[in-house]
C-alpha cells in the first residue's frame, strides 16, 4: 500500500508541477493596432542564402494576414519580387518603409540605390520612409564614411523621410552619421544584449531617451524590437514563447504611452536566419514559419500552452515504465519501489519534454539528422539509467535474498563433519608463460584441500621457454598422482583450447570440472563446502566470487582493489536472484555432463566462460551464486594490463551479445527466461554507454570547435540536450558511491578509490564495445601479466596516453569557449560543464596510470580498507 500512495504522490506532483509552472500570467493586452512589423515574406523552406524566393502570391498571403493589425511593415530589400511588396501592400491599406540591402557588393548596393529611389516616385504611393542599409556598420560591411555616401545620393533624390537602420549603441558612437539623416531608424533587441525579461522594456525606453537627449532635433523610429520564441540565452535573456509574448504586450503598452514609433522584429519567423543567427535566429516572429500565431494578444500568458497534454504524456509513459520496472519485484522493499517509480516519473516527464521541445525548432535535413542521433542518444541514456536504477533498487532495497548461497555456520557442531554427497571434482587449470613460482603457489594451495575426491590437471599451453614450465611439470610429479601436468605446444584456442584439452584428459568418474587461474591459492575449505551443492540436479554450475590477496601492495592495486568488489558483490548478488549470474573462468564449478552437453569450452569468443554459462542457461540449467571469497589471485601490475583485462571482458562480452543476439532477443528459440534475459543485456548496457560515450566525446570535439570557428551558425546544444549527460554522469557516480558505502560497507576513501578506478576504464572499455559490436573479427586471447615488474613513470604515463590527450583537448575546448565566446549563455556555460564531465574519466585514467608507477604506500592502501589476505 505505500508504494500506491507513492504512485500517487508522483502523478499528483506532475500535475501540479505542470500546473504551477503554467499559471496564467496576467499582461498587458495587445488589442490595438500596432505602427508596424519587420516583414521578411520567406516562406517555410525559402532562404535567401539558398536563393529561392517567395512570389507574389505568397506576399500577397502574408499581407493578407496582417491586414487589420498593422499600419504599416518595413522591408529590407527591393530585389526582384520584394520592389512589388507596396503595390501587395495598397489593398490591405498597409503603409511600407521600403528598405534597400547594403553590402560589400557595391555593383549589387548601386541596383539596389536606384531601384529605391524609382520605387519611391511610382504609385501605389504608400512609401512613407525609406531605410538605406540594414545594420551595415554593424556588420562592418561598410564603413561610416560610404554609408554617407549612399545616404547623401539618396536624400536628394526624394521628399520621403531616410535613414539608414544600426542599433542604437552604432548611433551613439557615431554622431556624424545622425547629420545625414532625416531621422534615426533604431534598433532596440535587449535580448541580445542580455537584458532579463523584466528588465527589458525598462532598458528599451531608457535608451529610446537616451538617444532622444544625444539627438534633440531628430525624430527616432524603432525599425526592430522584439523577443525570440526559442533558441538560446544570452545571460540573463532566455528565449522563450512565454517571454516573448510578455515582453511585446509590456513594450507596445510602454510605446503607445510614449508616442514610439516602432515595428516589431517581426511578423513571421525565419527558419534560414538559423544559419547565420544560430538557434534564436529564426524564431522572432509572431507567428511562426507557418503562420500561425504563437500567442493570444489579449489572453492570459501560459509557459506551455499544452501543459496538459503533456502532464498527462507524462503519467502514462511514467506509469507504463513503472509497470515495467514493478515486473518480478515481490522482494523489493516499499523503499525499492518508491525508488523506480522516482526514476520512472523523472524520466518519463524528460522523454517528453525533450520530444515536445524538438518539436518547437526549425529543422533542415542536417539538423534533423543531428537531432535523431540526439534523440536516440537521449533514449539510450534513460534505458541505461532506468537498467541501473533497477539494480539499484534491487542491491539496496530487498526484503531477503531468494537464491543466494548460504555458508555453512562455523559454529554449528555438524560443520566440522562431511557432507554426505562429495562427488568426484577434476580442477583444471590452464597456464601460459605463467611465472612458475606463482604456479607451484597455486599448486600448493590445491594441495591442502580438505576434500578426499579430487585431481588437477595443469595445461601449459604454448609457453616457449622450457626453464618456465619444466618447474612446474617437476612439481607436479613432487605432490603426487592427484597432480597431471601437460605442457602443449602447439595447441589452438587460447584458454578455451587448453581447458578442452584439459577435458578431454579427466578422469572418468569426475561428476564436476571446476577452473582457477594459474595466479589463484585457494583455501581449504572450498570443495568441501560448495561441491555437495552439486547434489541438486537442476544445479549446473556453483560459482564463488573472484578476489585478491595483493591489493594492499600499492596504492593502484588498492583502487583496483576497491573496484573489482562492485561486480562481485553487488551485481552477481543481484544477477543471481534470477538465476543469471556470469560464469567467470576462476573459482567456478560446472557438472561435467552439462559441460560436454553444452559443447565444452567455446572458442569463438575471447571470454569462453560467460559465453559457456550463456549456453547452460539456454539450456534450461540452473547456478548459484556464493557472496564468499574462497580463493585469492594477483590483481594486474600495470594500468595497460589492467586496461587489457577489461578491454578482453568488454570485448568479448560484445561477441556474446552478437553471436548470442537470437537467444538473447527472442528471435531463436532457447529456455532463457525473461529475467535471465534481462540481466544479459542490461548488465552488459553501461559497457555499451561507454562506446557510445566515446562517440559522443568525439563529436562534442567537433562541435565545440564548430562553435569556435563559426560561433552564429554554431550554437552550444540546447540547455536540455547538455543536461541529460551531466545528469547521467551525476547518476552513475551518485549510484556507485552509494552502493559501495551502503552494501559493500567500504569507508568513504574506498568509494572513491573505486570511483576513481571505474572511470579511467572507460575509454579501454568503450574502444572494446565499439569495436566489438561493429567490428566483430576474433582477436587473440590477450592474457593478464601477473608478478611482473612496475613500469616506469613515462612508461606510465604512455599507458595512459590516449586518454591523457582527449583530456587535454576537451579541457582545452572549455578554455576556449571562456575566452572566446564567454559564459553569457548559460547553454555555453552548461555546454562547457558537459566537457568537462566528459573529461573526467580520461583524466583518472591518467591518474591511475601515475599511480601504478608510484611506490608502495602500504599505509595508504590500509586507508582504503585493503587488507593483505
Amino acid at each position: 500500500m505505500p508504494a500506491v500512495f507513492a504512485m500517487f504522490a508522483f502523478v499528483l506532483l506532475v500535475l501540479g508541477g505542470y500546473g504551477y509552472i503554467n499559471q496564467p500570467a496576467q499582461e498587458p493586452p495587445w488589442t490595438q493596432v500596432i505602427p508596424g512589423f519587420a516583414f521578411s515574406p520567406y516562406q517555410d523552406g525559402q532562404s535567401p542564402v539558398d536563393r529561392i524566393e517567395p512570389n507574389a502570391d505568397d506576399i500577397a498571403r502574408d499581407l493578407s494576414l496582417l491586414a487589420g493589425k498593422t499600419q504599416a511593415i518595413r522591408t529590407y530589400t527591393v530585389a526582384g519580387v520584394f520592389g512589388e511588396i507596396p503595390r501587395l501592400a495598397k489593398p490591405h491599406n498597409i503603409n511600407v518603409a521600403l528598405g534597400a540591402w547594403l553590402s560589400v557588393d557595391q555593383e549589387a548596393n548601386d541596383k539596389e540605390i536606384e531601384r529605391l529611389i524609382e520605387l519611391a516616385h511610382l504609385p501605389p504611393y504608400n512609401i512613407v520612409r525609406l531605410i538605406v542599409g540594414n545594420e551595415a556598420i554593424l556588420r562592418e560591411d561598410l564603413t561610416v564614411e560610404q554609408m554617407i555616401a549612399y545616404l547623401d545620393k539618396v536624400r536628394p533624390a526624394t521628399e520621403l523621410p531616410v535613414s539608414t537602420a544600426e542599433p542604437w549603441h552604432v548611433w551613439l558612437k557615431n554622431p556624424k552619421l545622425a547629420e545625414h539623416v532625416d531621422y534615426l531608424a533604431v534598433h532596440l533587441l535587449p535580448f541580445w544584449e542580455g537584458i532579463a525579461l523584466d528588465d527589458a522594456v525598462d532598458f528599451s525606453i531608457n535608451t529610446y531617451k537616451q538617444l532622444q537627449q544625444a539627438f534633440p532635433d531628430k525624430p527616432i523610429v524603432v525599425t526592430e524590437v522584439g523577443w525570440p520564441s526559442n533558441g538560446r540565452s544570452i545571460k540573463a535573456a532566455n528565449a522563450s514563447q512565454a517571454n516573448q509574448a510578455k515582453f511585446l504586450r509590456r513594450f507596445i503598452q510602454r510605446a503607445e504611452q510614449e508616442n514610439i514609433v516602432f515595428y516589431v522584429m517581426e511578423a513571421f519567423d525565419q527558419p534560414w536566419k538559423s544559419d547565420i543567427e544560430g538557434s534564436v535566429g529564426g524564431h522572432w516572429g509572431v507567428f511562426d514559419s507557418f503562420r500561425t500565431a504563437k500567442f493570444e494578444p489579449d489572453r492570459p500568458i501560459i509557459a506551455i500552452p499544452e501543459w496538459k497534454l503533456l502532464a498527462a504524456a507524462s503519467v502514462l509513459v511514467a506509469l507504463l515504465i513503472t509497470v515495467l520496472l514493478l515486473i518480478d519485484s515481490a522482494a523489493l522493499r516499499d523503499s525499492g519501489r518508491t525508488f523506480l517509480m522516482f526514476n520512472a516519473f523523472v524520466i518519463s516527464s524528460l522523454i517528453i519534454y525533450v520530444i515536445y521541445d524538438f518539436t518547437l525548432q526549425y529543422h533542415t535535413w542536417a539538423s534533423i539528422a543531428i537531432s535523431v542521433f540526439l534523440l536516440v542518444g537521449v533514449a539510450g541514456v534513460f534505458l541505461i539509467v532506468l537498467a541501473e536504477s533497477h539494480e539499484w533498487a534491487e542491491a539496496m532495497w530487498y526484503r531477503s535474498r531468494r537464491r543466494l548461497l548460504a555458508l555453512p555456520k562455523p559454529e554449528d557442531p555438524t560443520a566440522a563433519v562431511s557432507p554426505a554427497f562429495m562427488p568426484f571434482v577434476s580442477i583444471h587449470v590452464p597456464a601460459y608463460e605463467e611465472p612458475p613460482e606463482m604456479l607451484i603457489d597455486t599448486l600448493n594451495a590445491l594441495s591442502r584441500l580438505d576434500y578426499p575426491n579430487f585431481e588437477v590437471v595443469v595445461v601449459d599451453n604454448n609457453t616457449a621457454n622450457e626453464a618456465t614450465w619444466r618447474p612446474v611439470q617437476q612439481h607436479c610429479e613432487q605432490l603426487g598422482e592427484r597432480f597431471r601436468f601437460f605442457h602443449v605446444k602447439p595447441l589452438a584456442g587460447y584458454k578455451a583450447g587448453a581447458l578442452n584439452y584439459a577435458l578431454e584428459r579427466t578422469c572418468t568418474q569426475a561428476e564436476v570440472v571446476a577452473v582457477i587461474d594459474a595466479d589463484y591459492k585457494v583455501l581449504p575449505h572450498w570443495l568441501k563446502d560448495l561441491a555437495p551443492q552439486f547434489e541438486k540436479p537442476e544445479i549446473a554450475i556453483v560459482q564463488a566470487p573472484q578476489d585478491y590477496r595483493d591489493g594492499a601492495e600499492s596504492a593502484f592495486k588498492a583502487i583496483c582493489y576497491a573496484e573489482y568488489k562492485g561486480f562481485f558483490h553487488l551485481g552477481m548478488v543481484t544477477r543471481n536472484e534470477r538465476n543469471a549470474i556470469i560464469q567467470h573462468g576462476t573459482m567456478t564449478m560446472v557438472r561435467r555432463s552439462v559441460l560436454e552437453e553444452a559443447g565444452s569450452w567455446g572458442v569463438s569468443t575471447i571470454t569462453e566462460d560467460t559465453e559457456l554459462g550463456l549456453r547452460v542457461f539456454e539450456q534450461g540449467h540452473e547456478a548459484t551464486y556464493i557472496d564468499h571469497s574462497y580463493g585469492h589471485g594477483l590483481i594486474p601490475d600495470t594500468f595497460t594490463d589492467y586496461k587489457k583485462q577489461r578491454h578482453r571482458w568488454a570485448y568479448g562480452a560484445m561477441q556474446i551479445l552478437r553471436e548470442h543476439a537470437g537467444e538473447l532477443f527472442g528471435f531463436k528459440r532457447s529456455k532463457l527466461t525473461a529475467g535471465q534475459r534481462y540481466h544479459f543485456v542490461s548488465g552488459w548496457l553501461p559497457w555499451i554507454a561507454d562506446g557510445i560515450n566515446l562517440i559522443f566525446t568525439l563529436l562534442a570535439v567537433v562541435w565545440s570547435g564548430l562553435m569556435l570557428f563559426d560561433p552564429l551558425a554554431f550554437n552550444a546544444p540546447p540547455l536540455l540536450i547538455s543536461v541529460v549527460p551531466i545528469m547521467f554522469f551525476t547518476f552513475k557516480i551518485t549510484k556507485l558511491f552509494t552502493l559501495y558505502l551502503v552494501q559493500v560497507k567500504a569507508d568513504v576513501k574506498t568509494a572513491l578509490a573505486a570511483t576513481l578506478a571505474g572511470l579511467s576504464l572507460s575509454y579501454a572499455i568503450g574502444r572494446a564495445t565499439l569495436s566489438g559490436l561493429f567490428i566483430g573479427r576474433k582477436i587473440p586471447f590477450i592474457r593478464t601479466p601477473k608478478m611482473a615488474n612496475k613500469m616506469a613513470v613515462l612508461y606510465a604515463i604512455n599507458a595512459a596516453r590516449d586518454e591523457s590527450i582527449l583530456a587535454i583537448v576537451l579541457l582545452s575546448a572549455v578554455g576556449l569557449i571562456y575566452f572566446q565566446l564567454g559564459f553569457d549563455s548559460k547553454e555555453n556555460l552548461t555546454w562547457c560543464l558537459v566537457l568537462v564531465s566528459q573529461s573526467l574519466p580520461f583524466v583518472a585514467a591518467f591518474v591511475v596510470a601515475l599511480l601504478s608507477a608510484a611506490p608502495a604506500r602500504a599505509s595508504a592502501c590500509n586507508e582504503m580498507g585493503v587488507k593483505q589476505s
